[in-house]
């Protein structure tokens, strides 16, 4: 059971402006590069669901996150339909984020008063998410789509919109004063962040210290 709501979720996305995106066999890595990012200001966290037995690591980085890192939210990504939904949210995750538009996906979550994140490419399939429930829409893949530049053309007719990008974004200042000043609700990131050097030598208080760089300068930007 997910131990916040949908709309704690949406408002932790927006306060922080980061949401970290990340996948690993191994649960003591997973297990580190949370807390690592926990450390540098991270309060909302997506495990990708990719990989055989994906399902049994979360479960086991649920109830070390209920545990070890409280405050955060942890959820999942690259769920395509709602009975991968229902396993994870029975698992105990506090979010779902889709690359695609599921309505069962949506169901599955609303029922539950879980946060749906679906992957959205045009305004038509925003709207389309926004009217199945989604809080906060993802643009993905972010880069490819448009950019910070269809975010801004976005929010003209629809500035009620939540975007959260995903692909491309990346922890730089020139990077994030982009999508921010085009008015996103907040950012995934990926590969760009949680490098396979760092993974690679276990160098988790580097993680740490480019997670706090790059959550001061999201709070910057926000505060401008």
């Amino acid at each position: 059971m997910a131990r916040f709501s949908r709309i704690e979720v949406a408002l932790k996305m927006k306060e922080t402006g980061m949401v970290p995106v990340f996948y690993h066999a191994d649960l003591d890595t997973c297990k580190q590069v949370i807390k690592a990012c926990y450390e540098g200001g991270v309060r909302v966290f997506e495990f990708t669901n990719r990989g055989d037995f994906a399902h049994e690591i979360f479960s086991a980085l649920a109830k070390f996150v209920a545990q070890e890192t409280p405050e955060m939210m942890l959820g999942v990504g690259s769920v395509v339909d709602g009975p991968t939904a229902a396993l994870y949210i029975q698992s105990g995750a506090d979010f779902i984020v889709a690359p695609v538009i599921n309505e069962d996906t949506a169901k599955v979550c609303n029922r539950r008063k879980i946060l749906w994140s679906p992957g959205c490419g045009s305004l038509t399939e925003i709207s389309k998410a926004e009217e199945l429930g989604a809080e906060v829409v993802k643009i993905f893949p972010a880069t490819q789509v448009g950019g910070p530049d269809f975010v801004k053309a976005v929010k003209g007719p629809c500035p009620w919109s939540s975007i959260m990008p995903t692909g491309g974004v990346e922890p730089t200042e020139e990077n994030l004063s982009a999508w921010f000043k085009a008015g996103v609700h907040c950012v995934g990131m990926g590969s760009q962040l949680i490098t396979k050097y760092i993974i690679k030598n276990k160098d988790y208080k580097t993680l740490s210290k480019e997670v706090s760089k790059a959550m001061a300068i999201i709070s910057r930007l926000q505060g401008s």
